[in-house]
């Protein structure tokens, strides 16, 4: 919603200036939305970040980072819905290459739907 290709910027912006280094950024993907019916498509893209962040601090700044670009609330039982922006943890992984699983309340890595969804595995494959 609104300029999400500006959006995006800031929030890759925002990335950049509290988390740490961002290492690739793919092309911006435009799809239909997953989820749910809406007249508007998707704007995606992925971003590799170098972080000294742990998952779930990453995931507290990302919350933060939407909030301030606009973001109401996350989606919940009554589905997904439009938003102005979603930024999702997809995989994470330690200074040695290993992969970093999660299981909390709060986060899930690496992320229970990547696989299924085009808009992620696209972008993905072009910066790993």
């Amino acid at each position: 919603m609104g300029n999400r290709e500006q959006t995006i910027q800031q929030a890759i912006d925002r990335l950049a200036a509290e988390a740490g280094k961002v290492l690739a950024q793919s092309s911006l993907f435009y799809s239909e939305p997953w989820g749910f019916r809406s007249e508007h498509r998707f704007c995606n893209c992925c971003v590799k970040l170098q972080t000294a962040l742990s998952p779930i601090d990453l995931l507290r700044l990302t919350q933060r980072i939407e909030r301030s670009l606009g973001r109401e609330k996350k989606s919940g039982d009554a589905g997904y819905s439009d938003r102005t922006i979603d930024i999702d943890l997809i995989r994470a992984f330690d200074e040695q290459g290993n992969e970093i699983c999660v299981h909390s309340p709060e986060l899930t890595l690496p992320h229970p739907l990547w696989t299924q969804r085009d808009f992620v595995r696209l972008p993905l494959a072009e910066i790993t």
